[in-house]
């Protein structure tokens, strides 16, 4: 879904949410003024949303032997590299350089989404999630966060649920 429709455009859709929609996931969209200067794009979302940062999680693109994953964390805490290799049977993992995780995933920086990208990348996503019945992820555009169970986001994402982050 590299790019959206005249018609997902008009409806404000973005490839996310469209992916939602297509596959009939139940899901709630919450839409706050994005503050460029907040140091952080999850905690602003966690503030602006009245959410514990514990449901609310970040979308990280690593390199994990020279293959782009995406971890799914909560925004309280930091990705575990060695625990996100061992994860997807890696041995080694750092962080992917911004510009070619905003080339492959099609979101920018702050608004990327497991959901949607441009190529599906393997993901894995921690397993603190399973502690709430829903959790907020972007909606694939910084100010826009959709709400869902993480049941359903390790569906549509075919992720690995491991425990990757850290306090």
């Amino acid at each position: 879904m590299a790019k959206k429709s005249k018609k997902q455009q008009q409806q404000g859709g973005t490839p996310a949410t469209v992916a939602l929609t297509s596959a009939g996931v139940p899901y709630t969209i919450h839409a706050y003024d994005h503050d460029p200067s907040h140091p952080s794009y999850g905690e602003e979302a966690a503030e602006a949303m009245g959410v514990s940062p514990d449901r609310v999680f970040k979308t990280l693109v690593a390199d994990v032997d020279g293959t782009l994953t995406v971890a799914v964390v909560p925004v309280a805490g930091q990705l575990d590299l060695k625990s996100l290799a061992s994860a997807v049977g890696g041995k080694r993992a750092a962080m992917a350089d911004p510009a070619l995780a905003e080339r492959t995933t099609g979101y920018v920086r702050g608004g990327i989404s497991p959901l949607g990208q441009r190529k599906k990348l393997p993901t894995v996503l921690d397993a603190s999630a399973a502690a709430h019945p829903t959790i907020c992820i972007s909606a694939g555009r910084r100010g826009l966060e959709v709400e869902l169970s993480p049941d359903d986001l390790t569906k549509l994402t075919q992720a690995v649920v491991a425990p990757i982050g850290r306090a």
